[in-house]
């Protein structure tokens, strides 16, 4: 039974690194360049822009709007997502709250 269980931590482990590295997308072009938005007055007090970012479609850059968000908690720090040289193309490094 007990190598039964190490057998199945050790294929979830390689099935979780598998995945991972699945999810990154190398694109063969920079993206364009960072379209400025005027962002206005929060909707709420304490609300956070989060700026506009170009996604990958599969196909071509795609542009999405910056919005206000509702932070996760008091303080809170929207650190944006961007786009990074690597793999002789370019990846996209997801934003996170800090």
């Amino acid at each position: 039974m007990r190598i039964k269980q190490r057998l199945l931590v050790l294929l979830c482990g390689i099935s979780l690194g598998l995945g991972a590295a699945a999810a990154q997308v190398i694109v063969h072009g920079a993206p364009p360049p960072v379209i400025v938005e005027r962002a206005g007055p929060p909707l709420h007090p304490g609300w956070v822009w989060m700026p506009g970012y170009y996604r990958w479609n599969g196909r071509r850059y795609v542009w999405v709007a910056g919005h206000w968000v509702s932070p996760p908690r008091p303080r809170a720090v929207w650190i944006p997502g961007r786009w990074v040289p690597r793999g002789g193309g370019w990846v996209w490094v997801p934003g996170y709250w800090r």
